[in-house]
């Protein structure tokens, strides 16, 4: 009786290895990222206030915190200068826990749709969602960076987001949404000092295995993300992730 269900957990491992195997050689072949190549990277700081109303029951959301982090602002196909691209932001917030959090997100809309979906655009300063579903428990939320009217602004291309932060301290909104409700603002994440091309290079997030505590990625897309990131982490020779005082994989 064992074996029927044992025949799709192989052919799963089996599809798994595929897409593994196809994203190192691709990114092999485009020696560099697989996802997001070009990008510049930061020392910073995640602040938590805490969630407004309801608590999702993911404790790094509802509890209020102050976390060194990693933060990384990047375009998803390499466009030059200020042409519009899929806009990417990946923040590593380094807790006590054994493996530190990886929260990735990606240029979108603000409204409940648009939230479902990656949407080019030229400002670094502006609405970044999960895109993939989110689990907390039996509720499906997304998380998001919001543009934060009384921050410095983050410009239209890495090299002034770059510049941005040798003058200032920019800061992006943390918050979380249901697939309809509103943003309920939980935090802020606040981008300092430019770090070296050799650390940035260096960078390995994990946007399925890194997620915090009590929440999890659903669907095929996460399926995919999984083991996409992980042949183009092998591929980079970046597969031990140790977290690390600058989030730099070793």
């Amino acid at each position: 009786m064992s074996a029927p269900s044992a025949r799709p957990s192989a052919f799963a491992a089996r599809a798994g290895d595929a897409v593994c195997n196809a994203s190192a050689a691709l990114t092999r072949l485009r020696g560099a990222r697989l996802f997001h190549p070009a990008g510049r990277s930061f020392a910073g700081e995640v602040t938590i206030w805490g969630t407004p109303g309801p608590p999702t029951g993911v404790s790094l959301l509802d509890e209020p915190g102050r976390y060194p982090a990693t933060i990384r602002l990047s375009k998803g196909s390499s466009t030059p200068g200020s042409w519009p691209d899929l806009l990417g932001l990946a923040v590593r917030v380094h807790t006590d826990g054994p493996r530190p959090v990886d929260l990735l997100v990606s240029s979108s809309g603000a409204p409940p749709v648009l939230r479902l979906m990656p949407l080019p655009r030229r400002r670094f300063a502006g609405t970044y969602s999960t895109i993939v579903p989110l689990r907390a428990g039996p509720r499906r939320l997304w998380l998001a960076a919001l543009a934060d009217p009384e921050s410095a602004d983050l410009g239209r291309s890495l090299t002034e987001a770059a510049a941005a932060t040798r003058t200032d301290e920019p800061r992006l909104v943390l918050a979380t949404a249901s697939a309809v409700g509103p943003w309920r603002p939980f935090g802020q994440v606040s981008i300092g000092t430019q770090l070296s091309a050799r650390q940035d290079a260096a960078l390995a997030f994990d946007p399925i295995d890194n997620l915090p505590a009590g929440l999890r990625a659903v669907g095929a897309l996460a399926w995919l993300r999984a083991h996409s990131y992980r042949g183009s982490r092998r591929a980079r020779g970046v597969e031990i992730q140790s977290g690390g005082s600058l989030g730099v994989t070793v």
